[in-house]
């Protein structure tokens, strides 16, 4: 049954919400929605508080390692991290309080070609059971998906595609999928990309992107037949949107543990 999943994105060290694909290494042309006022340790706690689990931490960039550890000693367990992972660190960020680690832009080289060496690696330093694989993507026209690295900025040569889920899958618990292209947005979700999921993922995913209302829960419960968890950002009041209330939320994660 799809659930309710929590962020924390932080950027700088604060509580923020911005446009998939508009952070860059120079900070140019960058679109917040949010900044919060409180710390990744209010979010934290909260989460904690009221029985939010398998959400995630993501440090945007330098200068949020303090915060994301603040939000990991507020919900030891309860959050998965991920930004800048890579297996010389991992252990230090399970060892920190994150349940799993989330890992992008390290299985690739700077131009993009994957590489699965790496991810043997990481999986020999931590085990497959706390490993995320983070595909955040963009639609190509006549290339279906392909995955994104470098704060979504750079196209790798990895296309998103049922036996690359099939393969990955081998080496991780759960995937992560941002749809670049609608991040922040609140526009609506990718559908055909949560259908995708829902039809080709053998293990837990967990969506984001552009979820506008109440009602994409719903929709991400019916096209991925209950198969895909959903991130909701920006339209959250809880982040300073007015299209989607977090108790709304809470109270759609009890109705499913209930039927459970």
């Amino acid at each position: 049954m799809t659930k309710f999943r929590p962020c924390i994105d932080l950027h700088h060290g604060a509580v923020k919400q911005i446009v998939g694909g508009s952070l860059r290494e120079d900070g140019s042309g960058l679109k917040t929605n949010f900044e919060s006022e409180l710390s990744s340790e209010y979010y934290a706690a909260k989460y904690r508080e009221d029985g939010l689990e398998g959400g995630h931490v993501i440090k945007l960039g330098p200068g949020n390692d303090n915060a994301a550890r603040e939000a990991l000693a507020a919900y030891p367990g309860g959050l998965q991290v991920g930004g800048g992972i890579c297996a010389e660190n991992a252990a230090e960020w399970l060892e920190a309080g994150a349940s799993h680690v989330i890992v992008t832009s390290w299985l690739f080289s700077a131009e993009g070609q994957f590489l699965p060496a790496r991810l043997r690696e990481l999986v020999t330093e931590v085990g497959r059971e706390r490993i995320v694989i983070d595909l955040s993507c963009r639609a190509m026209p006549e290339r279906g998906w392909v995955v994104t690295m470098n704060r979504w900025q750079t196209l790798t040569s990895l296309p998103l595609t049922a036996a690359t889920l099939a393969e990955l899958s081998e080496a991780c618990a759960e995937f992560l999928v941002h749809a670049a292209d609608v991040e922040g947005q609140c526009r609506g979700i990718d559908t055909e990309l949560v259908a995708f999921l829902g039809e080709n993922s053998r293990i837990p995913v967990t969506y984001a992107g552009g979820a506008d209302t109440l009602e994409a829960l719903s929709a991400v419960e019916r096209l991925s037949r209950g198969r895909v968890d959903l991130t909701i950002g920006s339209a959250l009041d809880l982040f300073g949107g007015s299209a989607v209330r977090y108790a709304d939320c809470l109270q759609w994660n009890r109705r499913k543990k209930e039927v459970l």
